[in-house]
């Protein structure tokens, strides 16, 4: 006897439910990579300095980061190329050499600064100084992206993404008035000050950041070949099922993204900026402050979180670096070929890492290098962008699937915003 339809409704969410996780993958690790510890510290830092009055940059940010990240997934999809390849076919060597040379210098005070906190964490945790961790820590994440499959890479960067729940766990642990969150989430609080517009560089460098973009695009790339789509002509085009699932999954990555932004933020701003601690400098301050005025509890996740962000972040950090370089030197870039066929590529990962590494035991401090990094991602990305919303606008790289006027619109919003950022930093 045939089954009815009320018979058959009941496990209908569960599949639905099911296969929307299934299919979350690029998007949901670019989004999560994108609150690495570098991100915790800029994030923890201006909610101990200016408390709750900076929560609406997260819903601010929210739609220009996922605009351009939708651009960034849909060019990678539709030419079957990524992000620096694109521009080595369509722009001038110097366009292309110029890109590549501001996203590595921008990456590697990233990784250094990354490699410092998840030391810093690791000695709060262990209690095992910072510098014998930093080393490990960059050996083991090298090896594991080099000799891992990339079907495999992309499993563990998917989970541990939910380390980052630990945020949105301690700030309800800080108990804040919900009441005045609410009202400083939904109206913008802007102080007229060097220091301020010098944070909201800071946070919009860390949330919309050159290395996403080159990531994002390089992943989807990544995701077509693990489907046996290993040549060029194969990859062209793309389905309207193959775009809304890009959709569903860059959006998803995105509000993770912002979300978890939104919790740090949040957290610090209930805890230290309530106390009169503003005066933090890094995460792990941010974390050991915590334990006497939000518990064991809020302490340990906050610092766990810091790890388990950094695992995820500094092998997207040195991944951007090489796609990057070796899309522009077209040599061939895959996380999913053993280290023979492109040993290149592999190269300028690592190398990726170790100046990083480096630049923690030359006595670089690691706080100048997070808001280096962080700044400098701001004032590099309005250029990007514009590369990006040009590429994804025209008729001849992308066909019928160009930009959308929303899309396009907040794309250029999202350039004009960054631009104007920094150069209020400059002039108050």
């Amino acid at each position: 006897m045939a089954e009815t339809p009320a018979e058959t409704t009941p496990v209908q969410p569960r599949h639905y439910l099911r296969k929307y996780f299934s299919d979350l993958g690029p998007g949901l690790i670019t989004g999560a990579a994108d609150d690495d510890p570098s991100g915790i510290s800029t994030y923890s830092i201006t909610g101990a300095t200016f408390g709750i009055t900076a929560l609406w940059t997260a819903l601010f940010s929210f739609p220009l980061m996922s605009a351009v990240q939708l651009m960034c997934a849909r060019l990678g999809i539709v030419t079957g190329r990524g992000l620096a390849s694109n521009i080595r076919i369509h722009y001038p060597k110097w366009v292309m050499w110029g890109s590549c040379a501001l996203l590595l210098i921008a990456n590697i005070f990233n990784i250094g600064a990354d490699l410092a906190g998840m030391g810093d964490a690791m000695q709060l945790v262990t209690g095992v100084k910072s510098v014998v961790w930093s080393p490990i820590i960059a050996l083991a994440l090298v090896a594991t992206v080099v000799f891992a499959s990339y079907r495999m890479i992309a499993s563990i960067f998917k989970w541990l993404t939910l380390v980052l729940f630990a945020y949105v766990i301690t700030a309800f642990l800080a108990r804040p008035d919900w009441t005045h969150v609410l009202r400083a989430t939904i109206v913008p609080q802007i102080q007229w000050t060097p220091e301020y517009f010098g944070v909201l560089v800071g946070i919009f460098g860390t949330t919309i950041s050159p290395y996403l973009f080159f990531w994002q695009s390089s992943q989807e790339v990544e995701e077509e070949r693990s489907i046996g789509r290993n040549t060029l002509a194969k990859r062209m085009g793309a389905t309207d099922e193959e775009i809304r699932k890009s959709r569903r999954d860059t959006l998803t990555g995105m509000f993770f993204s912002n979300l978890v932004m939104y919790f740090i933020i949040l957290t610090t701003a209930a805890t230290l900026h309530a106390h009169g601690l503003t005066n933090i400098q890094t995460a792990k301050d941010a974390a050991e402050a915590l334990r006497p005025l939000a518990g064991n509890g809020a302490y340990l996740l906050f610092t766990l979180g810091i790890i388990g962000t950094g695992m995820l972040a500094v092998p997207v950090l040195a991944g951007s670096s090489a796609y990057a370089v070796a899309e522009s030197a077209a040599w061939g870039a895959s996380m999913d070929r053993p280290l023979k066929v492109t040993p290149k590529f592999y190269a300028v990962l690592a190398t990726a890492v170790a100046i990083g590494m480096v630049l923690d035991f030359a006595g670089f401090n690691s706080v100048r290098m997070l808001f280096l990094s962080a700044i400098l991602n701001g004032l590099l990305a309005p250029p990007l962008i514009v590369l990006v919303i040009l590429l994804t606008n025209s008729q001849k790289v992308m066909g019928d699937r160009k930009n959308g006027p929303v899309i396009q619109g907040l794309g250029w919003i999202c350039a004009a915003v960054m631009a104007a950022c920094g150069i209020a930093m400059f002039v108050t």
